[in-house]
């Protein structure tokens, strides 16, 4: 069956399901192969608890006409996701980077959905699948559209803007993420850029951050629109702190904006989507409105008082570069005593001890009231400093339930894996 074929179908089902736990009556089933699964096991319970279509790509598993046959079932996502994309002559903003992609998405769309009817990325669903699924939950009367892209090696961004086609783009920064996928910082930087790659061969437009010089190193040669410190910029602002919190303020007389986010690592994410909100004639006065009513979550740059404890929870996920910003803020804005929790950052490869030991470096330059650590890189680098350290995040909670830390200050900052959430006490 030809792309054409089954868009028509997927006109009259437009929900798309890879779950057979998650089917909604009417929907289309991708059965879509894993390391560890083979979705095409799963076409029969899928049909049988309302899908009405399924897509498989092993005929072994062909049920009845529900079943439509294919190539490559993930391949086929992708197409059909390009095809729907194909539909819109509307704004398609790519958001890629190596830190804040999530954080910026969310604000630009608060931004921009007080003018347009914005759709956006739900959660992280950034990659090879998610993007597609993404596309295909695009309602017909968006206005505005924004993705956000994801990737741990080279060709990945480039790969899922060919599905995407984005006309607008932004690159929040380069910085450590992924390395073990990227195999060096120099290759993290060419990943990136392969979004303005993209913008560049398909004559769009990029939102530049002019106080990074590698991102104006490279997105040469692209159309843009600029934003930064520096007054020839097309939207100039200068940071602003608020308590704990970050903000910005537009040169000439602009009104501040100050956000709920904790950290002045998000000057720049608040930035982005002002800049942006600017380039698509929203008012200052809805911008400033959107980006202060924005209640950050999904652990992510959060501020909670919990128990008389002041937590900064910023634990969704950690790279050397997001680390190493957060303890710096934190040092910074917080109230003392102030104690910081780390969890080891995942996905380094050859760079873990490397990166970790760098974190220890600035541990003991700050000179915090209380050092945490938990995991085994932190483990093989604990003599350096003086700390306590646990090999599980469920072994930390155990102590941390012991302790009284009633008046403090407490940052909780490691990768996915390791949960610190579990620390917060309500």
């Amino acid at each position: 069956m030809q792309i054409e074929e089954i868009y028509q179908i997927y006109k009259n089902h437009p929900v798309i399901s890879i779950d057979n736990r998650k089917i909604e009556p009417g929907c289309i089933f991708v059965a879509i192969r894993g390391e560890k699964f083979d979705g095409n096991g799963f076409a029969k319970s899928a049909l049988e608890a309302g899908a009405s279509y399924a897509i498989i790509d092993n005929k072994e598993f062909h049920v009845d006409e529900k079943t439509i046959l294919v190539e490559n079932t993930l391949e086929t996502l992708q197409q059909l996701a390009n095809h729907h994309r194909r539909t819109f002559k509307i704004p398609f903003i790519a958001i890629c980077g190596s830190n804040g992609k999530t954080t910026t998405k969310e604000l630009t769309q608060a931004v921009l959905s007080t003018t347009y009817k914005t759709f956006a990325t739900k959660g992280n669903l950034n990659n090879h699948i998610g993007v597609p699924l993404t596309l295909l939950s695009i309602p017909a009367d968006t206005e505005m559209a924004i993705i956000e892209i994801g990737a741990n090696h080279l060709e990945e961004t480039y790969d899922l803007c060919k599905i995407a086609e984005p006309n607008f783009g932004v690159v929040t920064n380069n910085g450590k993420d992924h390395l073990e996928g990227f195999g060096s910082i120099e290759n993290v930087i060419r990943a990136n850029a392969e979004l303005f790659k993209w913008l560049k061969e398909a004559k769009g437009m990029a939102f530049v951050n002019i106080n990074h010089t590698d991102l104006g190193l490279s997105s040469a040669g692209i159309k843009q629109f600029t934003y930064g410190y520096a007054k020839e910029a097309d939207f100039p602002y200068d940071e602003l702190q608020h308590e704990k919190l970050a903000g910005i303020k537009k040169h000439l007389g602009g009104a501040e904006i100050k956000s709920q986010l904790f950290g002045n690592f998000n000057c720049d994410n608040i930035a982005t989507a002002a800049a942006i909100g600017a380039y698509f004639q929203v008012t200052d006065e809805h911008t400033q409105q959107a980006i202060e009513r924005y209640q950050p979550g999904m652990n992510r740059s959060q501020i909670l008082v919990s128990n008389d404890i002041t937590f900064f929870i910023d634990c969704y996920n950690a790279n050397p570069s997001s680390m190493q910003a957060a303890l710096k803020s934190f040092a910074k804005s917080a109230k003392s005593p102030k104690a910081v929790i780390l969890a080891d950052m995942l996905e380094l490869g050859t760079y873990s001890l490397e990166e970790h030991r760098s974190i220890i470096l600035q541990l003991n330059q700050l000179s915090f009231d209380k050092v945490i650590l938990i995991g085994k890189f932190f483990g093989q680098l604990k003599e350096n400093i003086p700390c306590i350290h646990f090999d599980t995040t469920d072994k930390a909670l155990v102590w941390f339930r012991q302790q009284d830390f009633a008046g403090w200050s407490l940052l909780l900052k490691g990768s996915r894996g390791y949960a610190l959430e579990k620390l917060i006490i309500f």
